[in-house]
């Protein structure tokens, strides 16, 4: 008899010292209730508890990344996509996280969802798309903003994907396809520009030159000689042997 009862005595003061001595992490802080009323938050290391008389709440501090499901979200345009994010957030105010909030992760959660589809319904879907730093920045300001008196920081949110209706790919598809030949068409017309710029050049100087348009004929007349075409009738300009008949003669009147 004697054994058990010690045995049950030191089970009851292993309990007791179970209960009274606790060990936090760097990263943790322990929230004291006493008698129901919060005394402040505890640690990191060991800190000791009244048996039966505390309670004690963990809370991390380490920043939590966390996904937002995806939603059906409205744009402005009145286009319907599906987005969803992540956000990263952590706790600063331990006590706050406790007191002001009961559960502050999925408070976060829900505020995130929220605030996700008023947000993005209030732009545009090529805003969505060209400018999502923009609308990453207002979400995290929006969403920290609420989040704050719960003691929790914000610090960045992140959308992830953009699911459009099949249609709406396709109608972005084409318009991308005619963009390009646009810009097809614009580098087109330019370099004509540019080309009808140096004819123009090229022909105000042959026509100050009139042994230029000569050397061109001829040149003309090379090219044509070394491709393998069939017989090829050129008109050959009797001003191009003006000069030559001019030469000879005046070497005639000489002699």
């Amino acid at each position: 008899m004697i054994s058990i009862s010690a045995a049950v005595v030191i089970f009851l003061i292993f309990l007791i010292l179970t209960s009274a001595i606790k060990v936090l992490r760097e990263y943790e802080r322990g929230v004291v209730f006493r008698l129901g009323r919060a005394i402040g938050a505890k640690g990191p290391g060991i800190i000791f508890l009244i048996p039966i008389v505390d309670k004690m709440v963990r809370i991390q501090l380490r920043t939590v990344a966390m996904d937002v499901p995806p939603q059906d979200v409205i744009t402005k345009d009145n286009v319907s996509v599906k987005v969803n994010a992540v956000i990263y957030f952590r706790v600063l105010d331990a006590n706050r996280a406790v007191l002001e909030v009961e559960n502050y992760l999925y408070a976060t959660s829900q505020i995130a969802q929220t605030t996700l589809r008023s947000t993005l319904g209030e732009s545009d879907l090529d805003e969505l798309l060209s400018k999502r730093e923009k609308i990453n920045q207002e979400l995290q300001a929006v969403i920290d903003r609420h989040t704050e008196p719960w003691g929790i920081k914000v610090s960045t949110v992140e959308v992830k994907n953009v699911d459009l209706p099949q249609e709406m790919q396709r109608a972005i598809a084409r318009q991308a396809e005619a963009e390009r030949e646009r810009r097809a068409k614009v580098i087109n017309a330019e370099g004509e520009l540019q080309a009808s710029q140096k004819l123009s050049e090229a022909a105000a100087v042959i026509a100050t030159q009139p042994l230029a348009m000569q050397l061109r004929y001829l040149q003309t007349l090379a090219e044509i000689a070394t491709e393998n075409n069939s017989t090829t009738i050129f008109p050959v300009p009797i001003d191009l042997f003006e000069p030559l008949i001019r030469a000879r003669l005046e070497a005639g009147k000489r002699n």
